[in-house]
């Protein structure tokens, strides 16, 4: 597990949900919950923002889509979120309604402490 990739997600589902909500109203509410769901551990990033339309929750993750393009958006963010959550053997998907806001759920397979440890000495001890 390469935890500075999994903040990377985190930050940047963050930070997209301050600029949508600051954007369209000056600010508004993040709400982050975690939960184990059977052998999976679940965090879901909530706003009050305006939300995404729902034609383009599809296109959401696709490399170079971005609603935000005339404010200097590129489409990368999101489209890297998913490679590394993919990487870690887990999946992230947004539920959306226009105006009520939106929110990012990521999930992980949940990984022995064991299993963990070992995999970071092996790493520490390749580099």
């Amino acid at each position: 597990v390469d935890y500075h990739q999994i903040q990377q997600v985190f930050l940047n589902i963050i930070l997209n949900a301050e600029q949508a909500m600051t954007e369209a109203y000056g600010g508004g509410k993040l709400s982050i919950k975690t939960q184990q769901i059977k052998d999976r551990i679940r965090v879901s990033f909530t706003d009050d923002g305006p939300g995404i339309l729902t034609e383009h929750l599809d296109e959401l993750f696709a490399p170079f889509f971005t609603t935000r393009r005339e404010k200097g958006g590129i489409g990368l963010g999101l489209s890297a979120c998913h490679s590394i959550v993919t990487e870690h053997g887990g999946r992230i998907y947004a539920k959306s309604k226009p105006g009520k806001g939106v929110a990012f759920i990521v999930e992980f397979p949940l990984i022995a402490e064991k299993e963990t440890r070992v995999k970071l000495q092996r790493k520490s001890l390749s580099t």
